[in-house]
C-alpha cells in the first residue's frame, strides 16, 4: 500500500523573479560606473567590490533564470519538475564567491606589501554610492522568499557587498585622514572574508540537497522513532528523508503494522503525524501487515526450491 501527499513547493517565485530582476537592473547600473572609478583611483577595494558586484551580476542572472526554469511544471522524464535548477545556481553562487575571494586575497596580499596610491576621496564618493544602491538591492530581495536556496544564494551576494561597501568607504576615510594606503588592501580583505564565508554556507547547504542528506533540522532517527511510537507499527525500515530542492522535503518508508490493524487508517494517521510534527507533505509510505510479509517470504522460499 502506498501512500503520497503533495505539498505546494512552485507558490511565490513570480515574486521572487520581479525581486531579483530588480536587484539585477540596480547591480549592474552601478557596476560600471564603479569599474572606472576603480581604475581611476588605483583602489583594490573598489575593483574588488566591482569583482564582485560582477559575480553579484551573474549571480543574480542567473538566479532569474533558474527560478524561470523552477517554476514550470513536472513533465515526462522530469517527475520532479526542475526545481533542482535553482540549486544548481545557488552552487554556481558559491564558486563564484569562492574564486572571486580567493583571488581578492592574492591582490590584498601583494598590495599590503607594496601599496600603490589610493585617491581616499574617490574611494569614499563611490563607497557611499555603492551603499545606497546595495541597501536598494538588498530590499528588493528581502520580499523574496528566503527559504529558497536560490533567492538566499543572490540575497548573500548583494548583502555582503552592502557590508563591504561599508568597510571600503570606512577605508577610503582613513586613507584621507592618515594617508596610511594599506587601509584600502585590507578592506579587501576584509571583503574577501566575508565572500568565503558566504561561499561555504552556500556550498554547504546545495551539497547536502545534491548528495540527498536529510534536510537541516530535520533527523531521520526522529522521524522513524515518531512513526514507530504508534500503537499499531511494528516495525519502521527502509526509511529516506531528503529534500528534492529547498523547501521542498521528501520521505519514503516501509512501515509493517500488527495482523489486526487497519492499514488504510495507519497510513492516515502516519500522514498526518508527519505533516503535523515534521512538516512532510510529499511522502511515500509502504504500510504492509507484519504477519502477511512474513507468509509472503516463506511462500518466495518455497517458489525458488
Amino acid at each position: 500500500m502506498h501512500a503520497h501527499g503533495h505539498g505546494g513547493h512552485h507558490g511565490g517565485r513570480e515574486q521572487d523573479v520581479r525581486a531579483l530582476a530588480t536587484a539585477l537592473g540596480l547591480i549592474v547600473a552601478f557596476m560600471a560606473g564603479e569599474v572606472v572609478a576603480g581604475l581611476l583611483a588605483g583602489s583594490l577595494a573598489l575593483l574588488a567590490d566591482a569583482g564582485h558586484m560582477l559575480s553579484d551580476a551573474a549571480a543574480l542572472g542567473g538566479a532569474v533564470f533558474a527560478a524561470r526554469i523552477a517554476s514550470r511544471p513536472a513533465r515526462g522524464v522530469w517527475t520532479f519538475g526542475f526545481g533542482r535548477a535553482e540549486i544548481l545556481a545557488a552552487q554556481a553562487n558559491g564558486v563564484t564567491l569562492l574564486v572571486v575571494g580567493l583571488l581578492i586575497v592574492y591582490s590584498a596580499v601583494r598590495r599590503l606589501v607594496s601599496p600603490p596610491p589610493v585617491e581616499g576621496l574617490v574611494v569614499l564618493a563611490v563607497a557611499c554610492a555603492g551603499i545606497a544602491v546595495n541597501m536598494a538591492a538588498t530590499y528588493a530581495l528581502s520580499r523574496a522568499d528566503r527559504r529558497s536556496l536560490n533567492v538566499r544564494g543572490a540575497f548573500l551576494h548583494v548583502a555582503t557587498d552592502l557590508a563591504a561597501f561599508v568597510g571600503t568607504a570606512l577605508a577610503g576615510a582613513l586613507v584621507l585622514a592618515t594617508g596610511w594606503d594599506r587601509f584600502d588592501p585590507i578592506a579587501g580583505l576584509l571583503v574577501a572574508a566575508l565572500m568565503l564565508r558566504s561561499s561555504w554556507s552556500l556550498l554547504r547547504d546545495s551539497g547536502r540537497i545534491f548528495l540527498e542528506g536529510s534536510p537541516a533540522g530535520l533527523e531521520p532517527g526522529e522521524v522513524a522513532s515518531a512513526l514507530a511510537e504508534d500503537d499499531e507499527v511494528v516495525e519502521v525500515h527502509d526509511l529516506h528523508v531528503w529534500a528534492v530542492t529547498s523547501g521542498f522535503p521528501a520521505l519514503a518508508a516501509h512501515v509493517l503494522v500488527r495482523p489486526d490493524a487497519d492499514c488504510h487508517a495507519a497510513r492516515r494517521r502516519l500522514d498526518r503525524l508527519l505533516s503535523d510534527r515534521f512538516d512532510l507533505e510529499h511522502t511515500t509510505l509502504q504500510v504492509d501487515h507484519v504477519a502477511r510479509r512474513a507468509q509472503d517470504v516463506e511462500l518466495g522460499s518455497l517458489r525458488r526450491r
